[in-house]
């Protein structure tokens, strides 16, 4: 709460200065420089003669939360006296809201700290998905369209656009941005020079947050109206890439398969190969070949969902995987590029791992790998050893090198213990679609795209493969019915609904009442 400081007048009794503080709050994920933000804020309010205060209350994480930073100023006063300011925004109480991402707008309409009456929302229209919208079964992404009209109506005045790209355009960080943003907004009362003599103050990234301040300025003070990006416009092309052998697969896949089925299967081709080798990619056409004789007509959607999952199936998640794809070049240009760094900085990153004994056990030869089965005090006891949270600094060579050993394991891969098993799954899970497409194309689709519910990495592998396996059964015993691709479509549906599978259990006990 704001306190009024009292003023005395010679003429009469003592009377409350009944000045109101502007008040922001900023909101912004670890890494995007809301505290550099605040404190240009500061400093620009104290350059034009105001009382600033600020304060931050921290999120969780980085990703996993937003740090809210709260800035009151008041104009100071001739005879010196100093306002009590608030430490906290109150709902209904503030001017200024500034989202370092979309969903962080979101997050403070829900907070109450948006008002019809006075607040000017600014947001950057990008996404960084949260953990929560990462790890949900199904599609967990944020509706932002949601956001854009709340915002409509619940601030006084909205401005957004991808303040994200211009920060990477410009070299700078997305803070300079907003800062910029906030500055064409003219929702405080001061001038353009006296914000950027506050960025020259600061002394640190001064030309590249100068930049990036007059690309944020020309933002807000030309509007345009946010498009929302599609991903995946751009079909992959069923075509050679200069290799003989990846070519000769293409030359085959053009000639067996339907034009419709063409972008998928180029797709799905360059994962298996990457994944495995050429041998695989052969692999994986011959398998898809098989729903060939299935297809009606011109109707390749069965074809294209067998293209699709079947791929999915094929490159699953494994330690030697997982290890190959932390170990590549493309993976440290990416996050260098991400983080903006320059050239001559160094960009150190620290994955955390947390392996189960199971993945250890995945990885040996076949026969190997059932002997540490059939002996479970054994595995427990090394289990105790390797569960447990590792912090592995990948830029280093103590754990780069053993990553990358374990990465060249690939060729080794087929002789292994988790490979046998995905190949069992995968085959049994086909072969139920190729008996049900037979009579039931539908029911076929049906059953292919609920490899859907199989993804991800060790406990979240297994949590999927066990919903996965309940709905297969399911399905199965619905095939004799005629509204057997409905339900089996509803039973995908639940199991991606939650995470503990309590929906799906339910689907499945009322399919066992029919």
């Amino acid at each position: 709460m704001n306190v009024m400081t009292p003023m005395r007048n010679v003429d009469g009794p003592e009377q409350l200065d009944v000045a109101e503080p502007i008040s922001v709050a900023v909101l912004a994920m670890g890494g995007q420089g809301g505290g550099v933000l605040v404190d240009w804020i500061v400093t620009l309010a104290e350059s034009q003669g105001f009382i600033a205060q600020s304060t931050s209350v921290p999120g969780v994480a980085q990703r996993t939360g937003a740090t809210i930073y709260y800035v009151e100023m008041i104009k100071a006063r001739a005879d010196g006296r100093c306002p009590v300011l608030a430490l906290m925004p109150t709902p209904g109480k503030v001017d200024i809201v500034i989202g370092a991402e979309l969903m962080e707008a979101g997050r403070a309409m829900q907070r109450g700290l948006v008002s019809p009456e006075r607040t000017t929302l600014i947001a950057s229209s990008h996404r960084s998905y949260a953990v929560a919208e990462k790890i949900a079964p199904g599609d967990g992404i944020a509706d932002d369209a949601k956001v854009y009209r709340a915002a409509q109506v619940a601030a006084k005045r909205f401005l957004a656009f991808d303040m994200a790209a211009l920060a990477e355009r410009t070299g700078s960080a997305i803070s300079a941005v907003l800062f910029g943003a906030l500055a064409g907004a003219k929702a405080l009362p001061f001038p353009r020079e006296a914000y950027e003599a506050a960025i020259r103050k600061a002394g640190v990234g001064v030309d590249a947050s100068l930049r990036a301040f007059a690309a944020g300025y020309d933002g807000a003070v030309n509007p345009v109206k946010p498009v929302k990006a599609v991903a995946g416009t751009a079909e992959p092309k069923l075509e050679p890439i200069g290799d003989a052998q990846f070519d000769a697969l293409v030359a085959r896949a053009r000639a067996e398969f339907p034009v419709e089925a063409h972008a998928i299967l180029a797709a799905g081709l360059r994962r298996v190969v990457d994944f495995q080798d050429i041998a695989y990619g052969r692999e994986y056409l011959d398998l898809v070949a098989t729903f060939l004789p299935f297809q009606h007509g011109t109707d390749a959607t069965l074809v294209r969902a067998a293209a699709k999952y079947i791929a999915l199936a094929m490159a699953y998640d494994d330690v030697i995987r997982v290890a190959d794809l932390k170990t590549r070049a493309s993976r440290f240009d990416r996050v260098r590029a991400e983080v903006t760094a320059a050239p001559d900085q160094i960009v150190d990153i620290t994955e955390f791992m947390h392996p189960r004994m199971e993945e250890v056990i995945g990885t040996l030869p076949a026969k190997l790998g059932l002997w540490f089965e059939a002996r479970p005090r054994l595995l427990h006891a090394l289990d105790r050893v390797v569960n447990r949270g590792r912090r592995v600094r990948t830029t280093t060579i103590r754990w780069f090198l053993p990553l990358y050993l374990l990465a060249g394991l690939r060729r080794f891969r087929r002789a292994t213990l988790r490979h046998k098993r995905e190949v069992a799954h995968r085959d049994a899970w086909l072969e139920a679609a190729r008996a049900a497409a037979a009579s039931n194309p539908a029911l076929a689709k049906a059953i292919i795209e609920l490899r859907r519910l199989v993804k991800g990495y060790s406990d979240t592998h297994a949590r999927g493969l066990s919903k996965f396996d309940k709905a297969l059964a399911a399905a199965i015993r619905l095939r004799e019915r005629g509204d057997a691709p409905d339900w089996v479509r509803r039973l995908r549906d639940a199991a991606l609904a939650d995470e503990d599978g309590k929906i799906l259990d339910g689907a499945i006990a009322t399919i066992a009442t029919l």
